[in-house]
């Protein structure tokens, strides 16, 4: 979007939404559809050993069904300022969730791996519109001081929708096969895209801004290039490419990315509003929710390997094990929202951040032995931290912004979401993979190896998130002040 012309530059005291029509209404329809398609985000993770066995794929592949979905999400959110700024909300809501039903149409009948990659690729290029589209709208309806509140709502959205995909895998592949994880939910989404046509109203009014091409080009290399070379960690790489190889030019090519976004300020029309970064509170919270958005998406993927391969526990077991965690995740959302309006964001923060860590290096000890109760309690005190983190995080982050940097802000937060969590997946994975088959080549059982593997991702994951704890010291509560504009960044008070 160009910061002269959004779709949602509306004072927030004055909505662009039709006075007969409920701000609230107007979020529960994007709540609603952003949770059916972000669920899919993990549904996958708890079905990986089945479709590894069905497909004859090995862990390293069958975890791009999951990585490829955030990939894409990292891909596709950045051009969804531009769509924001050139269609409606009811033209980008009808298109996000069309593409999010086609590709789950296509998951459900794919014979082999070849067909369901691409399928979850069409999915989440319908899900990479939805956050945004809430957040932003979020952002225009919503004033400052009951952003808490609501933001908790999109806590539940962002966070517990992937944290209890895999329970809903889990109790689906119990009782039917694989691919009835989409026929389940291919009627939910086609309700409520139908529902979204009838009862969705348009909020703000499209602009005439030009897509750069050069930038969305870009967005593969930068983003495609570090998560791949991530994943390849641990291995020779393709015709003996170093895996570092791959990063570097993704890290190279994310540098021109940025240099071409300030160049395009001479036209106001970047492709994605990098000043945003210049507000201190919106990359203290960037780099909060991406330390994070690694550690869930870690949890949800190791989490479930090591109660079925280490421990021999069934898919349906393994989603009812990881359902009290995601209930706790969503029950707490609202609550910490309210707590966030009345103190603010640090105390909560700094709560969260050190169960975080503590809840992670505990993951780092578990053993064959380990008491199942004992892995809940750790599941639930871990989405605990979680739900302390990400509803400060978004609101402090969000709250400094001008109106005309609201889509782009959202938009920046959710790419580098998406990429932490597809970086730390393919990390994680890349360091258990790489663990587990040096122990076994040292001749260690196939079980022992695969906890070694375990305990190795979750003990750097750990050591990662201490990171989160450095940055919940410096959150502080910064209120956009009247008329601010988009190049002057409001100092944290």
């Amino acid at each position: 979007m160009t910061a002269t012309s959004t779709p949602q530059t509306a004072d927030a005291a004055q909505p662009a939404v039709p006075a007969n029509v409920s701000t609230r209404a107007v979020i529960a329809i994007l709540l609603v559809a952003t949770f059916v398609v972000i669920l899919n985000e993990t549904i996958m993770n708890v079905a990986l050993p089945r479709l590894m066995e069905d497909l004859s794929v090995s862990a390293r592949t069958g975890q791009w069904l999951a990585t490829v979905f955030m990939l894409t999400l990292a891909i596709v959110i950045p051009t969804t300022g531009y769509l924001l700024q050139r269609l409606t909300t009811r033209q980008v809501f009808m298109t996000a969730m069309s593409l999010f039903s086609l590709g789950t149409l296509l998951a459900a009948v794919s014979p082999a791996f070849w067909l369901l990659l691409p399928a979850r690729v069409v999915q989440a290029s319908g899900t990479a519109m939805m956050l945004p589209l809430l957040i932003t709208t979020i952002l225009t309806l919503v004033p400052v001081e009951r952003r808490g509140v609501v933001m908790g709502n999109v806590t539940v959205v962002i966070s517990v929708a992937p944290a209890i995909g895999p329970t809903v895998s889990g109790v689906v592949l119990h009782f039917f096969p694989w691919r009835f994880m989409f026929i389940l939910v291919l009627p939910i989404a086609l309700g409520a895209l139908f529902f979204g046509y009838k009862k969705l109203v348009n909020v703000g009014t499209p602009g005439r801004s030009k897509l750069d091409v050069l930038s969305v080009v870009l967005t593969v290399p930068a983003f495609g290039g570090i998560v791949y070379g991530l994943s390849l960690l641990g291995t020779d790489g393709p015709a003996g490419i170093p895996p570092l190889a791959f990063v570097g030019v993704g890290a190279l090519a994310l540098l021109v990315f940025g240099w071409r976004q300030s160049r395009l300020y001479r036209t106001d029309n970047p492709l994605l509003d990098l000043r945003s970064f210049r507000f201190p509170s919106f990359s203290i919270s960037v780099a909060l929710l991406c330390a994070a958005m690694l550690a869930l998406f870690g949890m949800v993927i190791l989490l479930p390997i090591y109660l079925q391969q280490v421990r021999g526990i069934g898919a349906l077991e393994t989603g009812l094990m990881l359902l009290p965690g995601g209930l706790v995740m969503g029950l707490l959302g609202p609550q910490v929202g309210k707590l966030f309006d009345r103190y603010g964001p640090r105390g909560l923060t700094l709560f969260g951040s050190v169960v975080l860590v503590v809840s992670m290096w505990r993951l780092s000890t578990i053993d064959q032995t380990t008491p199942i109760w004992m892995l809940i309690g750790i599941h639930v005190l871990l989405s605990i931290g979680l739900a302390f983190l990400f509803t400060p995080g978004f609101t402090t982050g969000l709250n400094p912004l001008p109106p005309k940097l609201y889509s782009h802000g959202s938009a920046i937060l959710s790419t580098l979401q998406q990429v932490a969590g597809a970086a730390g997946t393919a990390l994680l994975v890349a360091i258990y993979s790489g663990h587990a088959a040096t122990e076994q080549a040292a001749g260690a059982s196939p079980s022992d190896a695969e906890l070694a593997g375990i305990q190795t991702a979750f003990r750097i994951a750990a050591l990662i998130s201490i990171s989160t704890v450095v940055l919940a010291a410096f959150m502080h509560n910064a209120k956009r002040p009247e008329g601010a504009e988009a190049h002057e960044p409001v100092a944290a008070h």
